[in-house]
């Protein structure tokens, strides 16, 4: 803050062209988690997702009279929205906002 007062920027342009630029880069991280929790434990996911992928894992369990198979696909269409959130829109924005 110093060093941009000091160059003849005010308050509200030091923290416009410098400071939250920087806080931001160094939380993105954080927030990037904060997102996939807030999709994994989001009520529109637990009331509607959740139990349809488990009453179908279920059924196609029952019939086949396999266990692992349904179960672990299910796991697995978690796994891939989650890596596809934090490939894709994490990274897009670290790269976004990273200095150049």
């Amino acid at each position: 803050m110093e060093a941009a007062r000091s160059l003849g920027m005010t308050k509200g342009m030091a923290m416009r062209l410098i400071i939250i630029p920087q806080a931001f880069t160094r939380m993105l991280p954080a927030l990037g988690n904060e997102f996939i929790a807030l999709l994994k434990d989001s009520s529109l996911t637990a009331v509607i997702a959740t139990p349809e992928l488990n009453y179908a894992a279920m059924n196609v369990a029952k019939n086949t009279f396999e266990r692992y198979p349904p179960y672990l696909t299910e796991a697995a269409v978690y796994l891939v929205l989650t890596l596809f959130l934090s490939r894709v829109v994490v990274r897009g924005l670290e790269k976004k906002y990273s200095p150049k």
